[in-house]
């Protein structure tokens, strides 16, 4: 704090034990001690003080930037919440167009069968191109395929079970 060297503090209090003397040096020196202890006792809580609002700051700053992180992580899974929903609505809307076009193809199938059905009383005679078909002839005798679900997971998929089970492990036999 000062700058007071050994040789300096010898010099004052020789100067002290000639101006007060004897009797009144020690009761001087308690008195100079007690103020120097208050005087340093006041420097460390000023000093303890400060620390203390300096760390309050930086814990304030650095909650605000833990602050500041949430707020963008939380936007960022709305945001992806909201895309996942978009793409599962077009799912869906793909998955129920599927449904009425596959629905739609075998009403159609039935019906053309229906029209080139023979009923079973009528002969059976076979054309002479029968040997050699065309692909024509091919489209219509046979129905179209089965329309496949448009993902093979989503299709009747079912949830998990997550109640408890009631089987005992090894490790309920030992409490």
């Amino acid at each position: 704090m000062f700058d007071i060297g050994f040789s300096e503090v010898f010099v004052i209090a020789i100067v002290a034990l000639i101006v007060l003397g004897p009797e009144r040096l020690p009761k001087a020196a308690r008195f100079a001690g007690l103020w120097v202890r208050r005087a340093r006792a006041q420097w460390y809580s000023v000093k303890s003080e400060l620390e203390r609002e300096l760390a309050d700051e930086d814990l304030k700053r650095s909650l605000r930037q833990a602050q500041d992180e949430l707020r963008s992580a939380q936007q960022q899974l709305r945001d992806s919440g909201q895309i996942l929903r978009e793409g599962a609505e077009d799912l869906n809307q793909r998955v129920a167009a599927a449904g009425t076009t596959a629905a739609a193809a075998d009403a159609q199938a039935a019906g053309a069968q229906d029209e080139h059905a023979v009923p079973a009383d009528a002969p059976q005679a076979e054309p002479a191109h029968a040997a050699s078909p065309e692909p024509a002839a091919l489209d219509h005798a046979t129905p179209p395929p089965a329309a496949e679900p448009a993902h093979p997971d989503y299709h009747g998929a079912s949830q998990p079970d997550y109640r408890p089970s009631t089987a005992q492990t090894p490790n309920d036999e030992r409490r």
